[in-house]
């Protein structure tokens, strides 16, 4: 029931178990002894009884309650049911079960189910309690031995512990004890691409002596035999396997259609058997009951993967049929902008459709909750369409992510034209150098690295058609006065959680700002004047450390969006809300009695939903 011994009980157990194993000697000797031995004997069984009841007198009553509460092993995670798969699952479960075996590699091409595979395992583990904790941690292909020692260390809930340890060896050292001490254990490495050095990240060696275990799954059989694993292959579905799975997604209307069902079995069989491939061409085609539309759909797949060579490459044309048959182009825009975030991280549903509204890919409505709901829309036919994954993150907050062969479809289409650049979650300390930097980018995502600091010499000299520049989740300290000078057609900027302590002054240039993201900037305490930045729809503030509002916030005659959430702020000017007249969204510390507002202040802001943060009825 999740309970574990106190330590007490545990050495005592311990204790326990060595005397009964010195009392079976004793019996061997008495068992085998001649009669001359027996007085010898008799003192020898005397004195290990006396021993026993020794230890008895000393039983943990005085303890209490034997037990305590065990460590949260982890919650479920959320999968889909597996078609064709149960074999390999319960082969990779009666390794699992054999004491011999400490490491697994499950191996296959993209979207052959591995991944579902091991969180069926994973959630199975959890319900048997066969181990102390079951760690899931996802590698990625941008593996960094720093990250994956901060998921290690986040897992076993010793983040800030780890943050005090020093260097990468230290750290190591630091996770190796730490996971020695944690129990009998097993950590899942999902989304393995490259080999990996359990000793570099701190992984103690999985054996049968510690009890300890180990999974990974990858695309490379030789990651697999590197870390000298137990080798499993997922294979692709067979042929009626896919069919029952591809019949379960595509709706009832279909399957009950018999003059469908020969093109159907053929545009199965173009799917190879790839659980991934199967869902998104399923989810494309659910609902459509026109033999026509199969017979093309068919034709259009065939076409597809007779121009590429390569499984891999297969894979992606697959995928790029259900994306080209997205009717809407903004739909596509939205899907298109999940690639923006790195490699199978968790996206928060709300940030993302707050995302999509900055890029304009949702149209303008009456209200901001009415461009939420359509937002919703739209993530709900991508996930229908199986092109994003319902999951939540740490913190439980609802989220989506993209299947890394799904990004890797989404990455080959901003590619073909340049006018994107992503280099999220690289881990890169340095910003891109200038050949980096391609003169017609419109959108550039940078964030989650390690940039510290922008050098002038790393600035391109022109970026005239830039629109996006997103370089939030990066320790960025200082960015240089003229960064922003050349760019002006930059619409979305996001600094959000960086370090920065002031904001340059080439800011004001930015004419055709929309958005302007700040939150979480700690450090963050001078703004120059934003009178400029009349096309300002959004701006957010909250938790910097700014002790008045920024100088010509009266003249964003545009801004819907304002969050203000500010423990610093010492007021907010009479007079300055009323001007905000398309105000939509308000938000501020309630308990600060500096920044309380009268209601006159609030009532002329007739667009303001009485839900985004602050109520009407309730001013002063």
């Amino acid at each position: 029931m999740g309970k574990i011994p106190k330590k007490g009980v545990e050495n005592w157990l311990a204790k326990v178990k060595v005397m009964i194993k010195e009392a079976q000697d004793v019996e061997n000797t008495v068992t085998n002894g001649r009669y001359v031995c027996r007085a010898w004997n008799g003192k020898l069984v005397d004195k290990k009884t006396r021993e026993m009841k020794k230890l008895l007198d000393k039983v943990p009553n005085a303890l209490g309650s034997l037990v305590i509460d065990g460590p949260s092993v982890g919650l479920p995670l959320p999968t889909s049911e597996l078609v064709g798969e149960k074999p390999v699952k319960d082969e990779i479960w009666q390794c699992l079960m054999q004491e011999e075996v400490s490491k697994i590699g499950v191996w296959g091409m993209g979207g052959v189910g591995k991944t579902t595979i091991m969180k069926h395992i994973h959630n199975d583990l959890l319900k048997e309690r066969i181990f102390y904790r079951v760690i899931w941690l996802t590698v990625s292909k941008e593996f960094n031995v720093v990250k994956l020692q901060d998921d290690i260390a986040s897992a076993l809930n010793l983040k800030k512990d780890l943050d005090k340890a020093g260097d990468k060896l230290k750290r190591a050292a630091f996770l190796s004890e730490m996971l020695k001490k944690a129990g009998k254990h097993i950590l899942i490495l999902d989304d393995v691409w490259d080999k990996i050095s359990l000793e570099e990240v701190g992984i103690p060696e999985p054996t049968s002596g510690n009890g300890c275990k180990m999974v990974l799954t990858t695309r490379s059989e030789q990651v697999c035999k590197y870390i000298d694993c137990k080798v499993i292959k997922v294979k692709p579905l067979s042929e009626e396997e896919a069919l029952i799975l591809f019949l379960n997604k595509v709706g009832p209307n279909i399957v009950q259609s018999p003059t469908l069902m020969p093109t159907l079995r053929l545009v199965v069989k173009e799917c190879a058997g790839l659980p991934l491939t199967i869902v998104v061409v399923a989810g494309t085609l659910k609902g459509e009951n026109e033999p026509r539309i199969w017979k093309n759909a068919l034709k259009g797949l065939k076409e597809r993967i007779g121009k590429v060579e390569g499984a891999e490459a297969e894979v992606i044309e697959r995928l790029k049929f259900s994306f080209d048959h997205l009717k809407d182009d903004k739909v596509k825009y939205c899907l298109l902008y999940c690639a923006f975030y790195p490699d199978d991280f968790k996206i928060p549903k709300n940030e993302l459709i707050g995302c999509w509204i900055d890029e304009g890919f949702i149209d303008e409505m009456d209200t901001t909750e009415e461009m939420k709901d359509k937002g919703h829309v739209i993530m709900k036919k991508l996930e229908d369409n199986c092109l994003l994954e319902k999951c939540s993150n740490h913190l439980h907050w609802t989220c989506v992510k993209m299947h890394d062969a799904v990004r890797d479809m989404a990455l080959s289409i901003t590619n073909v034209n340049s006018r994107y650049m992503i280099q999220a979650g690289k881990q890169s300390e340095k910003l891109l150098k200038k050949d980096g930097w391609m003169a017609d980018v419109e959108k550039v995502s940078l964030m989650r690295n390690s940039i510290s600091r922008i050098l002038k010499d790393r600035l391109s000299p022109q970026h005239q058609l830039l629109k996006t520049l997103l370089l939030q989740d990066n320790p960025i300290e200082k960015i240089p006065n003229s960064f922003f000078a050349n760019m002006p057609c930059l619409s979305v900027l996001n600094l959000s959680r960086t370090k920065i302590e002031r904001l340059p002054n080439s800011i004001s240039k930015l004419e055709n700002l929309t958005t302007l993201l700040l939150d979480g900037c700690q450090a963050l305490r001078y703004l120059p004047c934003l009178s400029k930045l009349q096309g300002l729809k959004k701006l957010n503030l909250c938790q910097t450390k700014i002790e008045e509002a920024p100088e010509g916030m009266d003249m964003l005659i545009n801004l819907r969006y304002l969050d203000l959430y500010v423990v610093t702020l010492k007021e907010i000017a009479i007079g300055l809300l009323p001007k905000l007249s398309r105000l939509q969204h308000l938000r501020f510390d309630e308990d600060n009695e500096k920044t309380s507002l009268k209601a006159e202040e609030v009532v002329p802001l007739e667009k303001l939903d009485p839900f985004a943060g602050v109520s009407k009825t309730s001013m002063n």
